[in-house]
């Protein structure tokens, strides 16, 4: 059972996990250099439970240790009872939800380890806003959270690159849970999919979805190549093949790869691809934003093939 400690004092160093979270950029460096993330919210921190994390702390208001109490009583982590306005001195924001919890993150595999057993991939490039990276309803697979170690292969693995706007990265992460993705791969320049802003967006679809970086880019595509997907490349261009026109078995087992929001694929991932392919539209509309676009693609890919 959890010991449940009574803070008053904001400079508390047990409380250190917790400060400053609306420092983005202090953030972004701490979290995986100290190995933690922040879960925000009863919800997504039953998620982050679920799905096998450990839990280092929990801050709660006192209206929410109750809420909580079947999680406190299970761990064996401190738990910090604090007044609203002291949540709000110790983290910088209004905590409306009432309930946080320092999680400590896991080692993440190879991209080599989580392609041995998927069949699709999706690569996105420079797509940078966590809350687009979530953008569904859906938030564990059909079977529970995956790992490179399910019995059960999965289908489907999604490749992002250059996306590091946390709205962004939550609504795709979001919608790649939802419409099947099994796995996402992401480029050296994506966003943290478990920071803060991303998690609560996603509403805990990251921890559904097992994960992996390419350090090298875009080189590090033929990992994606080498595990036998044909890479394709979603772009506006008239050159490109509709998705709608592709044949069903040459997305049976493929990656996708996505560019950033205002400036899509780079050249150097267009000239990676094996080929082109597109979104039709109408109304001389040119272009979705990458929430949309991930989610357009994400159903065609279940549609046509199941």
């Amino acid at each position: 059972m959890a010991d449940l400690i009574t803070v008053e004092d904001p400079d508390d160093p047990r409380l250190r996990d917790y400060t400053g979270l609306t420092d983005v950029d202090l953030r972004r460096k701490r979290e995986p250099a100290e190995g933690l993330f922040i879960a925000e919210g009863e919800k997504v921190i039953r998620r982050a439970k679920e799905a096998g994390y450990e839990m280092r702390s929990m801050l709660l208001s006192a209206k929410w240790i109750d809420v909580m109490r079947d999680v406190i009583d299970e761990l064996p982590a401190p738990v910090y009872a604090v007044s609203p306005e002291l949540a709000e001195q110790v983290t910088g924001y209004h905590v409306h939800r009432g309930a946080l919890a320092s999680m400590q993150r896991k080692p993440l595999p190879t991209a080599a380890e989580l392609l041995r057993s998927a069949r699709r991939v999706v690569v996105m490039e420079s797509v940078n806003d966590h809350t687009n990276m979530c953008d569904t309803e859906s938030y564990t697979h059909e079977q529970g959270p995956l790992t490179c170690d399910d019995a059960t292969p999965p289908r489907r693995i999604a490749v992002l690159e250059g996306i590091v706007d946390h709205t962004n990265m939550g609504a795709v992460w979001r919608s790649a849970a939802a419409l099947g993705i099994d796995a996402i791969l992401l480029s050296p320049d994506c966003a943290d999919p478990l920071y803060r802003r991303s998690i609560k967006v996603s509403m805990g679809a990251v921890f559904s979805i097992p994960y992996a970086r390419l350090d090298d880019w875009p080189r590090g595509l033929e990992v994606v190549r080498d595990a036998g997907y044909p890479i394709y490349a979603l772009t506006p261009d008239e050159k490109a093949t509709p998705l709608n026109e592709m044949p069903a078995e040459h997305l049976e087992r493929c990656a996708v790869m996505f560019g950033s929001e205002g400036h899509g694929l780079s050249a150097a991932a267009l000239r990676a691809a094996d080929e082109w392919v597109r979104i039709p539209m109408a109304h001389q509309i040119d272009s979705l934003n990458i929430a949309a676009a991930a989610a357009v693609t994400f159903y065609a890919l279940g549609t046509r093939v199941g």
